[in-house]
């Protein structure tokens, strides 16, 4: 048996498929199609063979141009993949239907995937309804509704290949301020703010971030925490994320990564998406006003000025928070 699964979306995304993925290859090889953003998570999921990337033009931000000889192309390398079954794992707001298409233009015999469209001949197993639910699980519901299921001992949790170490000592809290989205992720200055404040607490800080955000992680260490931005890999933020006693962070991939690797999580959560599917599995407390004018509208962009969802939070709160889920 060899499946497809498909997540096109970023890094979390595809952490959050995890789950699905197991329970696929619990029956045999699992291939993912995934997109550029999300390429690093797939490498860290127990149970992948093999990765297929691809620049969606309906999931990527900013979309590509939508070009015939890339969706030809795709096509033509889905079928030689030569699935038996392909998983479409969208989230509530993105359509299986397109990609459906595709895949069956490859010669995929059997498509499953949530859809709240009528998709006639393109889905073979359609789940209808839409549930308030976390992520992981709505993407594992798909994979049951294939016929898979996880195996014996696994709890279903969020799991990733076994970190490598990291030089680091303990203890530490990391603190990782960037996301592709600003309004999913506190203001640089309360960041910085809430440095000082763990750092009088009586933490070590340690930042993160990627080679992009290396001008926002050295404003939010300042003198207090010691900036990784850059210096460290997908693979190495988790050894790092491992070690930490706890993990401050926005609603971005991190989040989800350190609770693959079961780090308590804070999390500075703007409600422009529902918390309720996407705030991270495991231990974790959330701050921020859940109820705000932002929410549900999905805006990466703060809509409302000052950003008050998230930027009320006292860097305080975030210290108590810390104390929270290390004790």
């Amino acid at each position: 048996m060899r499946t497809l699964v498909a997540r096109l979306d970023s890094d979390g995304d595809v952490l959050l498929a995890g789950p699905a993925v197991r329970a696929a290859a619990a029956s045999g090889e699992v291939v993912v199609l995934c997109g550029p953003n999300g390429v690093h998570a797939a490498e860290l999921l127990p149970g992948v063979s093999r990765i297929v990337e691809w620049e969606c033009p309906w999931i990527v931000h900013p979309a590509p141009d939508v070009r015939p000889v890339d969706v030809e192309a795709v096509i033509a390398l889905v079928h030689g993949i030569r699935a038996d079954v392909a998983l479409i794992l969208t989230s509530f707001h993105q359509s299986p239907l397109p990609l459906a298409l595709m895949l069956r233009l490859a010669g995929v015999p059997r498509i499953v995937a949530r859809s709240v469209d009528y998709p006639g001949s393109l889905l073979d197993v359609r789940l209808k309804d839409d549930p308030d639910i976390q992520e992981a699980l709505r993407a594992l519901e798909v994979a049951r509704a294939a016929g898979f299921e996880l195996p014996e001992g696994d709890d279903g949790r969020l799991a990733v290949v076994e970190p490598p170490e990291t030089e680091l000592s303990r203890p530490y809290v990391v603190v990782h301020p960037g996301a592709s989205a600003p309004a999913r992720t506190w203001s640089p200055d309360r960041w910085a703010k809430a440095v000082v404040a763990l750092t009088a607490a009586g933490h070590r800080v340690v930042v993160t971030g990627g080679p992009a955000e290396a001008g926002l992680t050295e404003h939010v260490a300042g003198a207090c925490g010691l900036d990784l931005a850059g210096r460290t890999s997908f693979r190495e933020l988790s050894g790092v994320l491992a070690k930490a006693d706890a993990v401050v962070v926005g609603n971005t991939g991190p989040a989800h990564l350190a609770a693959a690797v079961g780090t308590p999580v804070v999390s500075l959560f703007a409600p422009v998406v529902p918390a309720a599917r996407w705030a991270p599995h495991g231990r974790h407390v959330v701050l921020g006003d859940q109820n705000a004018p932002c929410r549900g509208t999905r805006a990466r962009e703060c809509p409302v000025p000052g950003h008050p969802c998230l930027d009320l939070v006292d860097p305080a709160d975030v210290v108590a928070a810390v104390a929270e889920v290390t004790t």
